[in-house]
């Protein structure tokens, strides 16, 4: 379980007035968010920074202006992350009932193991409007030769010198995102662990006191 799963985080600025902004992500259930993903099979980091930039903002045309640095980050006891998209099965069995598939890159909660399997969790929650709820659940059994319990997080800074509107909305992954800018100095509350990324920026605006909320 050596091998980790590559993922990238974008943090894209441009100047204004008042000083740098930062873009932000607001996902309808799950709060405050900066672009971040996957590295593809065959991709660079530095390609899969831009390429999530554009997906995930519906922007063109960045400027990529620093690596940051990684963090690895080993996953606690009970997680796991899957490096490959992953055929759920019934029993831990390959010729049990194969009912879902898992893409790669999601975290899933790891229950027990049984003969070269992992039982595995998926749930994704409604945290918005409180209290929240679990909105999707899939329980099953998927080959250990999927999993993974480290991620090697990437991160970039990307200029973008285009105009926006004050807030707008990209659709991705069967969701409606609304994207805005905020000043680096005055970030509203990010949500964990996003809010401990904000370090690796710090990095591009010494000096400047960031924090999420």
């Amino acid at each position: 379980m050596a091998v980790s799963m590559a993922k990238v985080t974008s943090f894209i600025t441009r100047s204004a007035p008042g000083g740098p902004v930062l873009l932000l992500i607001e996902h309808p259930f799950a709060g405050i968010q900066i672009p971040a993903g996957t590295v593809e099979a065959g991709e660079t980091p530095e390609a899969a920074a831009q390429r999530e930039a554009r997906e995930e903002t519906g922007l063109e045309g960045f400027t990529l202006r620093a690596y940051l640095g990684q963090m690895e980050e080993r996953l606690p006891d009970g997680e796991r992350v899957l490096l490959h998209e992953a055929t759920v099965y019934s029993r831990p069995d390959q010729a049990s009932f194969d009912w879902a598939r898992l893409r790669r890159g999601i975290t899933v909660g790891a229950l027990r193991q049984q003969a070269n399997f992992t039982q595995v969790e998926y749930v994704e929650y409604d945290r918005v409007p409180d209290p929240g709820y679990v909105t999707l659940q899939i329980t099953g059994w998927v080959r250990d030769d999927t999993l993974t319990d480290r991620r090697l997080r990437h991160f970039y800074h990307l200029l973008y010198t285009g105009q926006t509107p004050e807030r707008w909305t990209v659709e991705t992954d069967n969701q409606v995102f609304s994207l805005f800018w905020a000043p680096l100095d005055a970030l509203p509350p990010l949500i964990h662990p996003q809010d401990e990324w904000l370090a690796a920026l710090a990095r591009a605006f010494p000096g400047t006191a960031m924090r999420g909320g």
